[in-house]
């Protein structure tokens, strides 16, 4: 644990150049004191690093001295694939490989590409999940994860949405996608490779059992094709509306001229779109199918009974 650290104290001081005993302590989360036996070390191990006393003081590398000491474990490199989703690291339970990783990234860099990437980070943030959708809590995302990394087999107790709502089932983790800020498992289990939800995961129990990922499976294939099955199945039916230039803009259509717009759109069943069409209020008419437009006018007329006065 001290000689990682010791190398993360190294890495920041070849990266921010002088620090303070105190600003070193907040960035390792230990006391100051701990920070001045860690230099000491440094300096008795022979790292050419100075101190300065005073308001402007603090530790520093000798100038043009540069560690090696870049190499990443095996935690930071899958860390560094998610150096911009710091959150979705820390759910897998990489936030601290993370931030070492991106010291040693930063250290191996040439001042000049070094500075460009900080400004970089300084200047982009990306925020993943939709501004109205609650966050999941995903308590059991670590330990698929891990089985996941060493190819372990698991035994889920899962939510569905069918009966019977909870089960429980052997699967062998393949990979994990986050979708939308929610993260998604892909799992082969003797009906082939499936998704689950990992926010409905109520429980993991791991097992020794080690499994082999398909020859040919790919993950990326996998989710493409299980979105466009989903979508598939979404949209069963269409829509035969008129909209206002308003409604034309809420739904994304291209208007035509300063009048009511024309066009078909595809719905995933009538109990969807009527909830769907209501929230344009005036801006829409449902030509078809009637059962729809039936529906929507049925629940006008409840409206404007249940307002009236």
């Amino acid at each position: 644990m001290r000689a990682s650290r010791l190398v993360t104290l190294l890495l920041l001081l070849q990266n921010r150049g002088r620090m303070t005993a105190r600003q070193l302590a907040e960035e390792l989360e230990v006391s100051v004191r701990t920070v001045y036996r860690d230099v000491e070390a440094l300096g008795a191990a022979g790292v050419p690093l100075y101190g300065a006393a005073g308001h402007a003081g603090g530790y520093q590398l000798v100038d043009g001295y540069r560690t090696r000491l870049t190499g990443l474990t095996v935690d930071e490199a899958r860390a560094a694939f998610l150096v911009a989703l710091p959150d979705a690291a820390a759910e897998l339970g990489l936030g601290e490989a993370l931030a070492t990783a991106r010291l040693k990234l930063r250290a191996a860099l040439p001042a000049e590409l070094r500075e460009h990437a900080e400004r970089i980070q300084e200047r982009f943030l990306l925020d993943a999940p939709g501004w109205y959708g609650d966050v999941d809590r995903v308590p059991h995302l670590a330990a698929v994860a891990a089985a996941m990394w060493t190819r372990r087999a698991v035994v889920l107790q899962y939510r569905r949405w069918r009966a019977p709502e909870e089960i429980e089932r052997r699967v062998e983790p393949y990979g994990l996608v986050l979708k939308a800020g929610r993260w998604y498992l892909v799992a082969g289990g003797p009906s082939g490779s499936r998704t689950y939800r990992v926010d409905q995961i109520l429980g993991v129990r791991p097992l020794e059992e080690e499994f082999v990922i398909p020859d040919g499976f790919d993950l990326a294939r996998y989710w493409n094709v299980y979105l466009a099955d989903f979508r598939a199945r979404l949209h069963t039916a269409d829509a035969l509306v008129r909209l206002t230039p308003e409604g034309a803009r809420l739904l994304g259509v291209p208007p035509t001229g300063d009048g009511w717009t024309e066009v078909r759109v595809p719905i995933e069943s009538i109990d969807h779109a009527h909830r769907d069409f209501l929230r344009l209020g005036a801006d829409v008419e449902v030509l078809a199918p009637a059962e729809l437009r039936n529906r929507i006018a049925q629940t006008a007329r409840t409206l404007a009974t249940r307002y009236e006065g």
